[in-house]
């Protein structure tokens, strides 16, 4: 095996954990609404989720465990993904809040600065900010 094919797997065992952090928001209130449905297809899509990885993830997202990106733009990323799926019901549960803080402390921003930074996720993603907005305002939040 080379080191592209253990990257790869590598990354793609990420991508399924963050996947399943989608799921695990999706299904706080044990249903899936339509919204969520589409957020879970194009998420599912963009993270090269096969149908078969989509089916075990849904039925068990606990099994796969949050995998930290390396980069600080990929968790980035990761957390507006997170946040726009709590938003894709029409309603934010406070279970989804508290899920989300929690996901958020497995994609390594630091402890102390959680509650401001999904704060602030929560924020920019009601207001319609694009990842390119969102971004640049976690940054300023999270200044450390």
């Amino acid at each position: 095996m080379s080191i592209s094919d253990l990257y790869a797997s590598g990354q793609h065992k990420q991508e399924m954990g963050h996947f399943a952090s989608v799921v695990k928001i999706a299904l706080v209130d044990n249903t899936v609404t339509e919204g969520e449905q589409k957020l879970l297809n194009r998420a599912a899509k963009k993270l090269n989720i096969s149908e078969e990885e989509y089916q075990k993830i849904l039925k068990n997202p606990d099994d796969y465990p949050v995998n930290p990106p390396i980069g600080y733009d990929e968790s980035i990323e990761r957390l507006y993904r997170l946040t726009k799926m709590i938003f894709a019901d029409g309603n934010v549960d406070k279970d989804e809040v508290v899920l989300m803080r929690k996901i958020t402390t497995a994609l390594s921003f630091p402890l102390d600065n959680i509650e401001k930074v999904c704060d602030e996720a929560l924020h920019l993603v009601m207001n319609d900010n694009d990842l390119d907005d969102f971004t640049a305002a976690i940054k300023k939040v999270n200044a450390v």
